[in-house]
C-alpha cells in the first residue's frame, strides 16, 4: 500500500456532512411539517395540534442527529460515527483498517446515480460517506491510504443540485408563512 501523502493531507482528518446539505435537508423539512398543526386547527382534524408539534420536533431530532455524521481518517483507517446522543439502534456507525480494505466497488443506486463501497478482505461492504464537505479531499486520502485508483469517484450529488432545493425549500417556506398568516390573520385559528 502506498503510504505517502499528499502535502495537502493531513495525518488524521475528519469530515462532517456539508453544511449545504444540512441547511438544505432541514429547511425542506420545516417547509414540509410546520404548517401541519396549523391544518389541524384549521380543518378540526381528529388529532391535536400538540401532537403534531411534538412528533415536528422529534422528527427535527432524529433528522440532526442523522446529519451529525462525522467521517474519521487517519493513519490507522477510516470510521464513521455519530454523537452520543443518537441511539445506535437510529444511525450505527462503522470501523475499517486500511489493511482491511481490498477495493473501492461502483454500485448503480436505484435512481440512476453512482454509490461506492468500500470491500473489505472478510467480502464485507462499507459505504463510502459521499455528502461531506471536502468530499475531493477525502477521496485523496483514501487513495493515498489504500493505492486505489480513485480518478472517477465523484460525490453522489453536485452542490448545484442541493442550491436547487435550498431555493425550492425557501419558497415553500414562504408560501407556509402566507398560508398561515392568512389563517391566523382570518380568523381561521381562532
Amino acid at each position: 500500500m502506498n503510504q505517502k501523502l499528499d502535502p495537502e493531507i493531513n495525518q488524521t482528518d475528519s469530515f462532517q456532512i456539508s453544511p449545504l446539505i444540512r441547511i438544505a435537508l432541514m429547511c425542506l423539512y420545516v417547509g414540509l411539517t410546520v404548517p401541519l398543526p396549523f391544518l389541524t386547527q384549521v380543518t378540526s382534524a381528529p388529532v391535536p395540534a400538540w401532537l403534531l408539534w411534538l412528533g415536528i420536533g422529534l422528527g427535527a431530532i432524529a433528522l440532526h442527529g442523522a446529519l451529525s455524521e462525522q467521517v474519521i481518517v487517519d493513519h490507522h483507517g477510516i470510521r464513521v460515527t455519530y454523537p452520543v446522543w443518537v441511539p445506535r439502534f437510529f444511525r450505527q456507525g462503522w470501523d475499517l483498517t486500511w489493511s482491511e480494505v481490498k477495493d473501492l466497488k461502483m454500485r448503480t443506486t436505484g435512481q440512476g446515480g453512482l454509490v461506492y463501497y468500500f470491500l473489505s478482505k472478510s467480502e464485507q461492504g462499507y459505504l463510502l460517506p459521499m455528502r461531506v464537505g471536502g468530499f475531493a479531499r477525502l477521496v485523496r486520502f483514501i487513495a493515498a491510504k489504500t493505492g486505489i485508483d480513485t480518478t472517477d469517484v465523484r460525490p453522489l450529488a453536485q452542490p448545484w443540485m442541493y442550491l436547487i432545493l435550498l431555493g425550492c425549500s425557501f419558497l415553500l417556506l414562504l408560501v407556509d408563512a402566507w398560508t398561515i398568516w392568512t389563517a391566523t390573520t382570518q380568523g381561521f385559528l381562532g
